[in-house]
């Protein structure tokens, strides 16, 4: 199949059995819903268990064969992604559906929406299907990946469902957490009398009986594994803080992701910080930590100086690497490890510009924090309209009792010759100790 040809709905194509990106595409705008892209892993067309599904809260299969890569924003055309190792599916999985569920919306509202295959070593694309004709649909089953005689292929399905992800999953065997139902009312104790009980009747006396072991108690019923939860929570303005306790995200690796894109319209008085920004192809932003332990000790991970951390020792922070691009589908990560909540007072996700811009002026950046467990946290920085070269992303905060995330998108002016990481401390009090440094 050519490149960029749409397959006819129900048609299918060889792929090859190797690593693939799955690309779930549209184009956003003013009240276009976001989209998510999921897959779930069948045998006999159904789940063998919840684990069987892939998506932004469970992004990652057991077998390492499927993983939610997450989403980027380039320009007004949004991608959710989607890698798939055919080689490492098991062998009991027949199938892998490749859905697509709208957030806040209709896919009526969703314009050109699709999905693509593409070789991820390669980059060539193996298949395409653009879906149209949408209209109150929720949720899509958009292709599947199935075996035939050894070999895999890919299918344009276009299924339509009305009843959004939880339809969809429900639909091939996932348990979903719904909301609780209100409890019945407790039943009604029947009337005391004043009757008196009878006396107890003293038993009759027999020869002792030998001791013998009384019977072993039976095994506890096997507890039904946790249902699937489908909820997301974004941090906005009105609603900057959310408990990660609540959420049940307090233990496991927390992946804090940054991605930005440029863009593309300029006016006003940013005409020329933007066009200075898009004419930079090493534009580098760098996204750090600042941490303050309960032990009092302080410090920051950070590509400048190679603080980077360590995930099993303190900090128990980890800057993943140095994106010097934010061309990569990845962005720039920090991994923080939940396991040691007990050793965080507080710590200060924030970003700075260390090369190709004066301000993060026509930037757009979004933030995801991805709990092990729990609801992944995402918010928007907004528009930067003051020449800031350092932002505050979010601070998490340790009470003793809850961990809280709070939304900070707060950008910041260094004074002359004050740099960004000084700038940050004086603005939360962190109170260290500077000194210069290079990557």
């Amino acid at each position: 199949m050519g490149a960029d040809m749409s397959m006819p709905k129900g048609s299918n194509v060889p792929v090859p059995t190797t690593g693939l990106r799955v690309e779930l595409g549209w184009r956003t705008g003013p009240g276009v819903p976001d989209a998510d892209a999921s897959a779930l892993l069948l045998a006999s067309g159904k789940v063998r268990s919840d684990q069987d599904f892939v998506f932004y809260n469970q992004p990652a299969h057991s077998s390492g064969a499927v993983r939610h890569e997450g989403k980027r924003n380039a320009g007004g055309q949004v991608n959710d992604t989607l890698f798939v190792d055919l080689a490492r599916v098991e062998p009991g999985i027949e199938t892998v559906v490749l859905a697509a569920s709208s957030d806040g919306g209709t896919f009526g509202q969703v314009p050109g929406l699709y999905i693509r295959v593409l070789d991820a070593q390669q980059g060539t694309e193996v298949a395409r299907f653009d879906s149209e004709g949408a209209s109150v649909e929720t949720a899509f089953v958009l292709g599947e990946f199935y075996r035939r005689q050894g070999a895999w292929k890919f299918r344009a399905v276009g299924q339509g469902y009305d009843s959004g992800l939880m339809g969809l999953a429900t639909d091939f065997g996932i348990t979903v957490d719904e909301p609780q139902q209100q409890a019945p009312p407790a039943p009604v104790a029947p009337p005391v009398t004043a009757t008196p009980p009878p006396a107890p009747v003293a038993p009759p006396v027999t020869a002792p009986r030998p001791m013998t072991p009384p019977p072993a108690p039976p095994a506890p019923p096997a507890q039904p594994a946790a249902p699937v939860r489908l909820t997301k929570v974004t941090l906005t303005k009105d609603a900057p803080s959310v408990s990660l306790t609540k959420q049940g995200g307090t233990s496991g690796v927390m992946r804090v992701n940054l991605n930005w894109t440029v863009r593309k319209q300029f006016s006003g008085w940013q005409a020329k910080l933007g066009r200075a920004i898009a004419m930079h192809a090493d534009l580098d932003l760098d996204l750090c930590a600042l941490y303050e332990l309960s032990d009092g000790s302080k410090g920051v991970v950070q590509a400048l100086g190679n603080a980077f951390g360590a995930l099993h020792q303190p900090p128990f922070i980890h800057l993943d690497g140095d994106d010097r691009t934010g061309a990569s589908s990845s962005g720039e990560n920090i991994s923080v490890n939940l396991d040691h909540i007990r050793d965080f007072r507080r710590i200060l996700i924030f970003v700075t510009i260390y090369e190709g811009a004066r301000s993060f002026a026509d930037l757009d950046a979004s933030v995801t924090l991805q709990p092990l467990h729990g609801a992944p946290v995402d918010f928007s920085l907004g528009e930067c309209t003051v020449p800031s070269t350092v932002c505050a992303l979010a601070l998490i905060t340790n009470t003793g009792t809850d961990l809280v995330v709070q939304r900070e998108a707060r950008f910041l002016v260094p004074d002359r010759g004050v740099s960004p990481q000084r700038t940050v401390d004086y603005a939360y009090g962190w109170g260290m100790n500077w000194t210069p440094g290079r990557k």
